[in-house]
């Protein structure tokens, strides 16, 4: 059998499970990687060579408070663990968009395993429109692009700034969310002045925030937000997180 041959997550765990010596040369044949979401019962594949889920996307998944029934766009949406999070907490209409088609393909997939409803657009966030998000998510890209004459690799895509940087991202939030939306975003601690006046500038207040540290450094590396649309100021900073080796 072929991996996208397989058409539940429970065929899925249970080859592996029965069959382990197969299963493993199945992903090894298609450089992919079968893991579980930190903090859930999920499982998804992952393209060993793409972008993989990391510590800030579970930050984010668990951070994120989704209401029943709420619409839920995710901006780089990758293999689409962040909308996985999403259906955890009963997402109604989740929608993902994604600039690489590759990984389009690898979230369309792993949603449909898991019998999740989802529409999962291939292209840039800039062009799409029509859409009014309850809730926004993204994991952008962190860091500025270097080069551009050099054609950029699928993970550098995913962590650099060629398509997407900051300012257009808080742009195209603000065009796709619904009045009193609310957005959900993890990027670099250091990037915090220009996150609150980017947001302001768009009509929108951080109302939590978590800082993130690393137990060997003194300054955060990350830090999640979430912010409002038309919304009071007054932000609430809770306990940040540890992270430990």
């Amino acid at each position: 059998m072929k991996w996208n041959e397989i058409t539940s997550i429970e065929q899925a765990l249970h080859l592996k499970q029965t069959q382990p010596e197969a299963f493993a040369q199945m992903l090894k044949e298609a450089d992919l990687s079968f893991d579980y979401l930190a903090g859930s019962s999920l499982y998804l594949f992952q393209k060993r060579g793409m972008f993989r889920n990391n510590t800030d996307t579970a930050m984010l998944g668990q951070f994120m408070e989704i209401r029943k029934g709420e619409t839920v766009l995710d901006i780089g949406t990758n293999n689409g663990a962040l909308l996985l999070y999403a259906s955890l907490q009963g997402a109604g209409s989740c929608i993902g968009v994604e600039i690489q088609e590759e990984a389009c393909e690898l979230a369309a997939f792993n949603l449909q395993l898991h019998q999740i409803d989802a529409r999962i657009l291939a292209g840039d966030i800039k062009d799409v429109s029509g859409i009014k998000a309850d809730v926004i998510v993204s994991n952008p890209p962190y860091f500025p692009a270097p080069d551009a004459r050099v054609k950029p690799t699928s993970r550098q895509i995913a962590r650099h700034e060629f398509y997407l940087d900051l300012e257009t991202l808080i742009q195209c939030i603000s065009e796709l969310i619904a009045e009193n939306g609310r957005c959900y975003i993890v990027h670099r601690a250091d990037r915090i002045c220009d996150l609150v006046a980017l947001l302001q500038q768009h009509s929108m207040e951080i109302k939590r925030m978590q800082f993130v540290y690393d137990e060997a450094k003194a300054d955060a590396r990350s830090v999640i937000i979430e912010a409002k649309r038309h919304a009071k100021s007054g932000c609430r900073v809770v306990k940040p997180i540890i992270l430990t080796r």
